[in-house]
């Protein structure tokens, strides 16, 4: 018998007499059985194995996400000197350093895999912040619980989403991964992926661990620069940014994963205050806490000493796990023995991580999601139905002038753009295991349908600097010839075409923009084109708000895409050629100009308030303060009209309901879902409000014709804020109540809450 199968016969004999004295007892037997088992093993555990638990590791040659790699790992997992693994490339692999683990280790403690798995494993739904434009909880649940189930069948337990951060700023590249600006809307969808990853029930074995992050404000980095230092207020840290992080919190996210900016002065790794006192004194988080990579080694950046007190800082703070940086095992023997740090607080740390593990199955089967036999429960054509129905809904239509869109079969079609037909980037970026031969480029979805004119036109950037930091590979002397080519293709044809934005190394982490129109090689494409005097729309692939001032004035119609994932090549040419309305809404606006950003929705007016005819309000010179595409906009082949707003009562009591009714009506040729949205401002409070809150939305589908009377449901709940002693109140006054399109385009009803 090996040190596997001792270990669960042990193991097994253990849990059945605890559970019998459970029963005895009268206590929860599943409870008893971890707890009594964990201290078990505990008390066998060595200290140094016991920092092995809070130690995890990229594998030799693993996929790199990062800019360190470990190395002797497998020594470390003999010696039971690492907890978890991550990033590993091959199902085979996984189970074969599982079997080094349980079988050479002294103890036989399963490991914990880990994989970035952002927006799919191997079938890639659309990027975070395109599936939110979706406005669909039950579809967003669904492409996390397929993930899972996908990624579980290739042995991983954990993956490293959601990323919930609030952002305000499209020239952080991460704001790909993320769900926009609203903390509202962000708040729903925590918890739908955090729900659709863990499943009813960790142990599972197409359940995986989700990780919330990053813990805390990592949206807010200055100048919207990756990895930079933030700064707040409490007030606005607690009404805008905590809120999502709360709702995963909320939702059972069994782990947290810290974030590499400062919070209040103080790193978020090294932040007791954020750790200990806030997510888990006050939230009741019970999980573990997991660093971003390498974040406690790069505490010493931020100027709070070397690796020992760091590490040491980042213990005390709450944190049980250090990602690569192996701080925690090479320091904290040494910080314990001097009395800067508790025993006690490695083993609580230690203890997590167990608990985790013995959650998810591992100490009954360490094999659970590595079986070679087993295979995920979904068919193929199920998996990819869901992809292609998350592409349609992601995309948002931005502008259609006489109605150019749909095309008609009769058409003469040219695509043009370095984005027409590549298969990494409409996966888009934190891709590391999607099936390429599953992918449809646009151009392949356009010729299953139709006969098109193809020419690329343009490299992806002409920026010799940003081309080697992002390894694309171009020849300058070819953009003259490839522009040639593509004015030749769009001659011969009705409309054209543009399939245009960033690749998908120019957004995600380290892809940070200082300047966010279209690349100036592909806006030169376009320019060119539009001496043609064609249509043109351009098909956006992207992973954040782009400045498009002059495409908005020049072509024909505008699709926001996003990175559509495996079936986005279909997707989009099935909304092109109107066998899918679009119904996708920003969840983050576009800017006009850079210079306008930060840029969001729910900002706070001021003593001056713009006025558009003078001068000493709140203005730029230049251009207006709007966005060019607003919070909650999208437009569909058809028209709705919105009637006006009636109340089931004008005053209200803070045990009442207030029921508001609006009645939408279809008035155009095609049939068509609207996102109807409700916001609401409070006009007179203890601290300064924002000018509107989403606090609502609807779908409804209604064909040409078909009206429709929906309704939203308030509470005072509803009308809570963060006041300046940070507590969660509501104050009676006066309200605004706003339903709509999107955020700018609302019918007005007043109502009172009463003392």
């Amino acid at each position: 018998m090996n040190k596997s199968s001792r270990v669960l016969l042990l193991t097994s004999i253990l849990m059945s007499l605890i559970w019998l004295s459970g029963c005895e007892l009268g206590i929860n037997s599943t409870q008893s059985i971890q707890a009594v088992f964990i201290d078990s093993l505990m008390s066998q555990m060595t200290f140094e194995e016991k920092l092995g638990q809070l130690n995890l590791l990229v594998w030799d040659g693993s996929l790199q996400t990062g800019s360190v790699k470990n190395t002797g790992v497998s020594e470390k997992v003999e010696k039971g000197l690492v907890g978890g693994l991550f990033n590993i490339e091959t199902k085979e692999e996984r189970k074969n350093i599982q079997q080094l683990a349980v079988e050479k280790s002294r103890l036989g403690i399963p490991l914990l895999f880990g994989q970035d798995v952002i927006h799919g494993h191997k079938t890639v739904f659309p990027i975070p912040l395109g599936l939110s434009c979706s406005w669909d909880m039950e579809l967003i649940q669904l492409t996390a619980k397929a993930a899972a189930i996908e990624a579980s069948a290739d042995g991983i337990d954990w993956v490293f989403s959601p990323m919930v951060d609030i952002s305000r700023d499209p020239r952080w590249g991460r704001v790909a991964e993320g769900a926009g600006e609203d903390p509202y809307l962000g708040s729903l969808i925590a918890q739908a992926m955090v729900n659709g990853y863990q499943g009813n029930s960790l142990n599972h074995p197409e359940s995986v661990m989700a990780c919330v992050k990053h813990f805390a404000l990592y949206g807010a980095a200055e100048a919207g620069r990756d990895y930079n230092s933030v700064d707040m207020s409490e007030i606005k840290m607690h009404q805008v940014y905590l809120p999502p992080y709360k709702a995963a919190v909320d939702a059972g996210v069994e782990s947290v994963m810290t974030a590499f900016n400062d919070v209040n002065g103080i790193p978020a790794t090294g932040n007791k205050k954020l750790f200990n006192d806030l997510l888990r004194d006050k939230w009741g988080f019970n999980g573990f806490v997991v660093t971003d990579y390498t974040a406690i080694n790069e505490m010493g950046n931020h100027g709070l000493g070397n690796l020992s007190t760091t590490s040491t800082l980042a213990m005390d703070a709450g944190i049980d796990m250090d990602m690569v940086g192996e701080g925690f095992l090479n320091t904290l023997k040494n910080s314990v023995e001097k009395g800067t740090l508790l025993a006690s607080q490695v083993d609580q740390a230690c203890r997590r991580i167990l608990e985790a593990k013995y959650s998810l199955g591992l100490f009954d089967d360490p094999f659970i999601r590595l079986k070679e036999e087993r295979r995920h429960s979904l068919s193929e054509g199920k998996i990819m139905d869901l992809a292609y129905h998350a592409a349609l809904q992601s995309c948002v239509l931005l502008k259609n002038d006489q109605q150019v869109l749909p095309f008609k079969t009769s058409q003469k079609i040219a695509i043009v753009g370095p984005l027409a037909d590549s298969k990494e980037d409409i996966l888009g970026t934190w891709v590391l295991n999607g099936d390429l031969d599953k992918t449809l480029t646009v151009l392949e979805a356009l010729r299953n349908r139709t006969e098109v004119f193809y020419s690329k036109g343009a490299e992806i950037t002409n920026n010799v600097s940003m081309a080697k930091l992002i390894n694309y590979q171009f020849d300058p002397k070819n953009s003259k010839q490839l522009q040639k080519e593509a004015i030749d293709v769009a001659s011969k044809s009705d409309v054209i075409i543009a399939v245009l934005g960033e690749n998908a190394q120019m957004n995600g982490e380290a892809a940070s923009l200082a300047d966010i129109n279209i690349q100036e090689s592909q806006q030169n494409l376009l320019k060119e084109l539009y001496k043609i005097g064609k249509p043109i729309v351009l098909v956006l692939i992207n992973g954040r708000p782009l400045t498009l001032e002059w495409e908005s004035k020049h072509c024909s119609a505008i699709l926001e895409c996003w990175s559509g994932g495996t079936q986005g090549g279909k997707a989009i040419a099935d909304i092109l050629f109107g066998d899918y309305n679009p119904s996708g809404k920003l969840t983050m606006s576009f800017p006009r100009s850079v210079g306008q950003i930060p840029l969001y929705y729910n900002y706070k007016t001021t003593g001056r308030p713009f006025i558009e005819q003078v001068k000493y309000t709140s203005r730029y010179l230049d251009v207006p303060n709007t966005p060019l595409f607003p919070f909650g906009y999208g437009l569909s082949y058809t028209t709705f009209e919105y009637g006006d707003i009636t109340l089931n009562s004008e005053e209200i009591y803070d045990n009442d309901t207030l029921v508001a009714y609006v009645e939408i009506k279809n008035t155009g040729m095609y049939e068509g879902v609207e996102t109807s949205q409700l916001y609401i401002r409070d006009m007179v409070a203890t601290v300064t409000r924002p000018i509107k809150e989403l606090k609502g939305f609807k779908k409804v589908k209604l064909r040409p014709g078909e009206s429709k009377v929906i309704e939203f449901r308030l509470t005072v709940d509803d009308l809570k804020f963060c006041n300046a002693d940070l507590e969660w109140v509501y104050e009676p006054g006066d309200f605004m109540l706003e339903i709509g399109t999107n955020s700018q385009n609302t019918k007005q009803k007043s109502f009172r809450l009463m003392d």
